[in-house]
């Protein structure tokens, strides 16, 4: 059996210039990080002894012959890609909801894909496991996604991705001090909204409107360089992070009327008030987690107020999809 774990991840800027229909006019960049919640995707082969060649188990149980026959769109695709004959079960588990903007369908096509090439004995680098989700995801499947979700899962830690015109893209780790990373963490609330959603949707919102705000989506662009120079500086107040945080926010929500709604806008004016400095929707909007940046002090007063939803406590990590063969006795 093989059992891939796989990080989700946060990003923190330039959201929406990692999509194709943005970058490879004008380029792209986004400052993003994993952490310690994960994707896990078992693989084995199946005896022959039932009546599926397939058995895929999610939130549904799929029990099939053919890969044709598969509901799962990535499961399906990413099956097809591998020229798949033998049959396989195939479990699927995640330490947080679906749909909730902590690309978690990324997360599990890297997993799959690096559970696959185990399966054959090939080792595939975090560039090529990356590569190979955007294609299945872009190209196959078809969905409106980006492209900083794929990298992430596939890479970990704490990064600035750039996008290239020409499609390529280019990982530089942020090379932050310990102290200053974990003051980071220490000021960062994970909260749960209660409301899932399929990302593609809100993206083809915001992808279709995006000839309407260049000016936002520079402004998106260069604010992963301002980020990235107040981790590294630590003669910068921590707290200018949070307030970037809050600009972007309120940029991002111009891009499309389906980032936020009413229930989102007064969440985030309520934790406000109660000493948050700034936060955003994580993913593409609508919904999800949400994320704040609250002085430690603060943070018990915002659960209080926020105690309708469920808060995630979360530090970051620094490895991206990783596989572990379990070989039964007997076999």
């Amino acid at each position: 059996m093989i059992i891939t774990k796989t990080p989700y991840r946060i990003s923190f800027f330039g959201g929406g210039t990692d999509h194709p229909s943005w970058f490879r006019e004008h380029g792209g960049k986004v400052l993003a990080t994993t952490f310690d919640k994960y994707c896990y995707v078992s693989l084995r082969y199946l005896p022959p002894f039932f009546n599926h060649k397939y058995r895929i188990v999610y939130s549904k149980i799929e029990d099939v012959q053919n890969i044709n026959e598969i509901n799962h769109p990535a499961v399906r695709e990413i099956l097809r890609y591998f020229k798949s004959n033998s049959g396989l079960e195939i479990h699927i588990d995640g330490d947080l909801p679906a749909k909730s903007g902590l690309g978690s369908s990324s997360s599990f096509s890297v997993g799959m894909i690096n559970a696959m090439n185990t399966l054959e004995g090939k080792y595939k680098s975090p560039h090529e496991l990356a590569n190979t989700a955007i294609h299945i995801e872009q190209d196959l499947i078809k969905e409106c996604v980006g492209s900083q979700d794929q990298i992430s899962a596939a890479y970990g830690g704490f990064n600035e991705i750039k996008f290239n015109q020409d499609g390529s893209f280019l990982v530089s780790p942020q090379i932050i001090k310990p102290e200053r990373k974990k003051e980071l963490n220490d000021h960062l609330m994970l909260f749960f909204t209660g409301v899932s959603r399929f990302s593609s949707d809100v993206a083809e919102s915001q992808i279709s409107n995006m000839g309407n705000c260049y000016s936002q989506m520079i402004e998106l662009y260069d604010m992963v360089e301002e980020g990235s120079s107040i981790l590294t500086n630590t003669k910068v107040p921590i707290e200018e992070f949070g307030k970037l945080l809050d600009r972007a926010w309120n940029n991002k929500k111009t891009l499309s009327n389906m980032i936020s709604n009413a229930k989102i806008d007064n969440l985030y004016k309520t934790a406000i008030k109660a000493g948050a400095i700034g936060g955003k929707i994580l993913g593409a909007g609508g919904g999800g987690f949400i994320l704040f940046f609250v002085k430690p002090q603060n943070q018990s007063k915002l659960k209080k107020t926020l105690k309708n939803l469920t808060h995630v406590p979360f530090s970051f990590e620094n490895s991206g999809s990783k596989t572990v063969v379990y070989q039964p006795d007997g076999f």
